[in-house]
């Protein structure tokens, strides 16, 4: 898992409308590089949506917001029509970028084992250094927790 004071990893990766982004992109500007398991389940869902309707409020603070599953390019575009959702997501197929951050992690779920992506943020700040990590994000409160952390700092 990355910590905070490591220089961020970078990523070269596809969002919903088929453009390609990267850390570098972002120079200047806070970046909430949030992961998560799945697009159109409950928590996940829950999620996007906030962090939607936050998105004036990150803005303000020169905050960009991106979220990041192994769902496919076209999933997210279905994901984000269906709930209106004026984020960026990326997809990490592979998956590359969720090893680099360490939430590819081993997982247990009703007696199964298997892997997949830890709910995690990372608050990356305007020179590319990592600010603060939450894992194994509850969703509730979360948002307007992250949101918190970036006015405080």
């Amino acid at each position: 898992m990355v910590e905070p004071s490591q220089k961020a990893p970078d990523f070269r990766l596809e969002d919903q409308d088929g453009n390609t982004h990267q850390l570098s992109d972002y120079a200047g500007k806070k970046v909430i590089l949030y992961f998560y398991p799945k697009d159109d389940t409950p928590g996940c869902t829950r999620e996007a949506i906030e962090f939607t309707e936050f998105k004036k409020n990150f803005e303000d603070l020169n905050t960009v917001i991106i979220g990041v599953s192994k769902d496919s390019v076209d999933k997210h575009k279905k994901f984000c029509d269906k709930h209106q959702l004026k984020i960026t997501l990326l997809s990490d197929k592979e998956p590359f970028i969720t090893e680099r951050y360490g939430v590819w992690q081993e997982k247990k779920n009703y007696g199964k084992t298997y892997m997949g992506i830890v709910r995690t943020t990372v608050l990356i700040n305007e020179s590319g250094i990592i600010q603060h990590v939450w894992e194994n994000v509850k969703v509730n409160g979360h948002v307007e927790a992250v949101l918190k952390e970036i006015q405080n700092a």
